[in-house]
């Protein structure tokens, strides 16, 4: 019976590549703004033969799929919030994917960008399932506990989130709101959206936190 320390080793040097061809391709999407890639430019840039990049991961669309849960530390960051209530997880949610945005603009604006661009296959992975489940849970939870009003279609509520973020995100990528403005521009959207969904008891709070984001936005109340 072989040894299993040959196939630790091998097993350890395709980890290795994997993660050379995963930084090779975050560096070319900051760097060339397309996050389409090259696969013979990221083969040359992780310093792997061309074969490499499908032997490992399959396709084009998989690597694209690996960098964003590579740099996806957003679970694990989120993981460590102590929020006092379910609003306010989707507030710390929320300032949390901002502040990565704002932290690697050159990347993110590329992912951004793909997401505007609906020839580009590469915003269904961005815009992915697990995404919405993510947020829906965070919704689901509030609505459990009394901060959205019963009658309120949670699908149509995350709906109206996402386009509220997807068109201030616009307006981040073409240059027209700047890094320090983003988060309470944002915010201000969300709650001015959740106002609207919430109960009663809720309605003080959330408005609070809109007069908050609109001070933050320079606009007197």
């Amino acid at each position: 019976m072989p040894s299993p320390e040959p196939l630790s080793r091998r097993e350890a040097g395709k980890a290795e590549r994997r993660r050379q061809i995963i930084r090779a391709a975050r560096d070319l999407i900051r760097e060339t703004g397309n996050a389409g890639l090259s696969m013979r430019g990221l083969a040359a840039r992780a310093g792997v033969s061309l074969a490499t990049p499908y032997n490992l991961f399959g396709s084009k669309r998989a690597i694209v799929v690996a960098v964003l849960q590579d740099v996806r530390e957003f679970q694990e960051r989120f993981a460590t919030v102590r929020a006092a209530d379910p609003v306010e997880k989707i507030f710390a949610a929320l300032d949390i994917a901002i502040a990565f945005y704002v932290g690697d603009p050159s990347f993110y604006r590329t992912l951004w960008s793909a997401v505007f661009d609906a020839t580009d296959g590469v915003r269904n992975e961005i815009l992915n399932p697990k995404r919405d489940a993510f947020w829906r849970g965070l919704l689901e939870d509030a609505f459990r506990a009394g901060a959205l009003s019963a009658d309120v279609d949670l699908g149509l509520l995350l709906r109206q989130l996402e386009l509220l973020l997807r068109s201030v995100m616009f307006e981040w990528v073409v240059g027209e709101v700047g890094p320090e403005r983003l988060a309470p521009l944002a915010r201000h959207g969300y709650a001015l959206i959740l106002l609207g969904a919430a109960s009663a008891e809720w309605r003080g709070p959330l408005k609070a936190r809109a007069m908050e984001a609109q001070q933050a936005l320079g606009v007197a109340g």
